[in-house]
């Protein structure tokens, strides 16, 4: 297999004289339950983070080492988080965009260009979408690693403990077989995004 070089696009930037390059992507766009969560990067100018990758092809274990390797390094990093509610009036394209924004707003420093996983941002700011970028560009992969850890810390951390009997902990919002069951059983919480349950059979009543 070739090695892919996940400089490419920064490089080019770099060469012209930019150094504020963020990376940006999103997490949880088709989960069933929780916040659509997005994570803005920028690192060093010239760094390389050998085993840097799109977060769903590393271990629990390796995202978590890297997750505390890329804040160190990152001369800045942010979070945009979007809840269910809003997924649902806005629908979940718009709320990953939503979510990436927030996260580019808070970096503290304003970005001189965007690299963004297959999206558009609804800033005026100059920016590259590239299709399969957590794989393709290393800020991009960087920021899907501090999003991924965030959301599946606050599965684990809070949303399971708020409400339990789903496995939200495990299956982290996904529909899964015990997700879909919990769901027949115990019906949707506050944190279920009632548009993606449409058609899923699930009893509409409201609990809690």
């Amino acid at each position: 297999m070739e090695e892919i070089n996940r400089l490419q696009y920064e490089s080019g930037l770099w060469a012209q004289g930019l150094t504020a390059i963020a990376g940006v992507d999103e997490v949880g766009r088709g989960c069933l339950f929780g916040d659509v969560v997005a994570a803005a990067v920028i690192l060093p100018v010239g760094l390389v983070l050998e085993e840097v990758n799109d977060s769903k092809q590393l271990s629990e274990k390796k995202r978590d080492k890297l997750y505390e390797k890329i804040i160190e390094e990152a001369v800045a990093w942010s979070v945009g988080r979007v809840e269910p509610s809003v997924i649902d009036a806005i629908n979940i394209r718009q709320a990953s965009r939503l979510a990436m924004k927030q996260a580019i707003q808070g970096l503290g420093l304003a970005p001189e260009h965007l690299l963004v996983d297959a999206e558009n941002v609804d800033l005026d700011i100059s920016q590259t979408a590239i299709i399969k970028g957590d794989s393709l560009s290393q800020s991009i992969a960087a920021a899907s690693i501090i999003a991924k850890v965030t959301r599946d810390r606050l599965c684990a951390d809070v949303w399971d403990a708020l409400y339990p009997g789903y496995g939200i902990a495990v299956h982290k919002g996904y529909a899964t077989k015990v997700h879909r069951e919990a769901l027949q059983e115990l019906g949707p919480t506050p944190l279920h995004r009632r548009s993606f349950l449409k058609g899923m059979n699930v009893e509409q009543q409201m609990l809690f």
